[in-house]
Formats: C-alpha cells, structure tokens, sequence
C-alpha cells in the first residue's frame, strides 16, 4: 500500500496537526524524502512529535520508515512530465501498463464507501436538481441521457464563471482533477459551495483541495506506467456511478433513451445497428429501424459521440438483458 492509500485509510482519524503534515507529506513529498523530522515539522508549521506520530499512525514503524517509502514512490512514480519522460523506460511495457491499470481500478472501487456512493447517486438522480459538471465529458454524457438539466461546463474560465450565476442551493457541481490541481477549478468549486450547491468531487487524495467544499468525496488511483498520470480509475468510478444513476431512474429514463435513439436512426447518425447486429458498412435503413432480437422492441442504444471516450451501450436501460461483461446501460 502506497502513502497517499495510507493517508486516505486514516484521513479520518487524523488530528490537526498531523493532517498538516500529511498535507505536505501529498503536496511536497520530496520534502520528507529527503529532509529530517525537524525540517519537516518546520515546514508544515508543526512539531517533531507530530511527524513522527504520523509516521506511526500510518502504520509505520517510525519516520525512517515513512522517509523510505516515500524515497521508493519518488523514484517509482512521482514527478511532473517532464521529469519522468527522462526515465528509461520499461522493456515489458504492455504488460507493465496492465499491472499499473488493474491495480488503479482496483484501488478506486475499494476505497469508495456505501453511504457516500448511494448519497451521490441520490443526488445525482434528483431530476429537480440541476447537474454540472466543469470538467470531464463521460460522466455527463451518460447522466445527460438518463434525465434533464445535465451541463458540462465548457469554455474559458469567464464564460464558466458566467454559467454558474444562476447556481441555486441543492444544485449540483461535480468536479474530477489529480495533482497537480488547476487554480480555476478549485475557485470554481469553492464558489459553488458558498453558493450552497452540492459538491462531488471525484480526486486523488484526501488532502486535494477539491475535497474540503465536498459533501461526497471519491479517490482513484492514478499512477501511470509512462510520464502521464493514469485516469482509468477514474473512469471505473464514473462508469459506476451512470450505472448506479440509471438502476435509480429507469422508470424514466426507458422512454429518454428509446427517443434518442429514435432521433439517431431517423437522421442516420451512426455506422453499426443498436447491438452490433450488422457489419460495419453494411447496414441498411431496415436493420437500423428493424426491433432487436433481444430487447424485442429495438430501444436502447446510447452514445457519447465520436471521440476516445465514447463507447457504445449494447441495450437500453428497459431492456430485459445485457450482454455478457455489462453493467448498466453504458
């Protein structure tokens, strides 16, 4: 277990002093790896008892072993891009790849908590509530077919600025960032919480700064096996939670998704059929209108659009089954 899954195992249980310096143990790691627990305690305005009871609390047998540790991430992971595009890189590199993104996914289910994980859904599911999301388009591409008054907030900071004026008390922000955290979304999120509206914030350790306004917080895991940070994890949590949001709404959501679906064969949208029935280039106006063997009516299929992150749902949330490998309609 790695120190920012340790500090997220005991975020709760640290008192103020030692939450100052787990906070420049997750900001400023090179500081411990390479400093005394004097230095420490002076940089995070403590004293050397403290670091030293981290150490402990973390499951450390003192602060040369956190110091080690933290010496072994560094070397592993740690850095901006353009650091670590110096490392020579691995010679098994697929296999490394799959390694590093099976543990993120891991790592990011594991820690996600019950009450927290059905409270955002909740939210999430309220159709009264206007949704928003300032980074990140899978997310709000699938709640945005599953019910209304779903935005992501694009553009510059002022026009982002400007959508968020009409913020009232129980609307909801959702927002996804990692270390190194930018400047913008932080205001963003902290505003929005002044403005009463409830904060989801999906980040990477309980000391980012998009966790303090957020009622519901979640942490993934993102290490990457190159110079980039990994976001699969974060994937897996947002796919988790549209597939949480369309068990609440289906009742709903049935219809919504038979009409989009509906609006993409009356206008030829896309290449393959609803359930991939058809080659690719060979499907006809029939067996695009035609109803599915499967659901028996021909509804649901759902599409972020073209792109990397857009992904194909086999059946719509009605349907009676799902192939094989899905959860949900996504």
């Amino acid at each position: 277990m790695g120190v920012v899954d340790r500090i997220v195992q005991h975020a709760e249980r640290l008192t103020g002093a030692e939450r100052k310096v787990a906070e420049v143990l997750a900001a400023e790691p090179q500081a411990v790896a390479f400093g005394t627990v004097a230095q420490v305690a002076v940089q995070a305005g403590t004293s050397g008892p403290s670091v030293v009871r981290l150490a402990v609390k973390l499951g450390y047998g003192g602060f040369v072993d956190l110091q080690a540790d933290v010496q072994q991430e560094l070397a592993r992971q740690l850095g901006p891009a353009h650091d670590r595009i110096r490392q020579r890189p691995p010679t098994d590199l697929l296999a490394r790849v799959q390694r590093a993104e099976l543990d993120n996914v891991e790592q990011s289910l594991r820690t996600v908590e019950e009450p927290s994980f059905t409270q955002t859904v909740s939210r999430l599911a309220d159709r009264r509530r206007h949704v928003m999301r300032p980074v990140g388009e899978t997310l709000a591409h699938q709640l945005g077919q599953l019910r209304e008054r779903v935005e992501l907030l694009t553009g510059s900071e002022v026009a982002v600025s400007r959508r968020l004026a009409g913020l009232v008390p129980g609307d909801v922000i959702v927002a996804i960032d990692i270390r190194r955290y930018e400047r913008w979304l932080v205001g963003i999120v902290d505003f929005a919480a002044l403005r009463a509206a409830a904060v989801i914030s999906l980040t990477d350790s309980p000391l980012s700064p998009l966790v303090r306004p957020a009622q519901e917080a979640f942490f993934f895991a993102a290490r990457g096996v190159g110079p980039f940070d990994s976001l699969t994890g974060a994937m897996a949590l947002a796919n988790a939670v549209g597939a949480a949001v369309a068990v609440r709404l289906r009742p709903t959501a049935t219809g919504r998704l038979d009409a989009i679906e509906d609006a993409w064969a009356t206008n030829d949208m896309l290449v393959a059929a609803p359930g991939g029935r058809s080659p690719l280039g060979t499907t006809t106006s029939d067996e695009r209108t035609a109803p599915s063997p499967e659901s028996g009516d021909g509804s649901g299929s759902g599409r972020e659009g073209p792109g990397i992150e857009g992904t194909e749902e086999r059946e719509g949330v009605g349907a009676a089954r799902l192939p094989p490998g899905h959860v949900g309609p996504y």
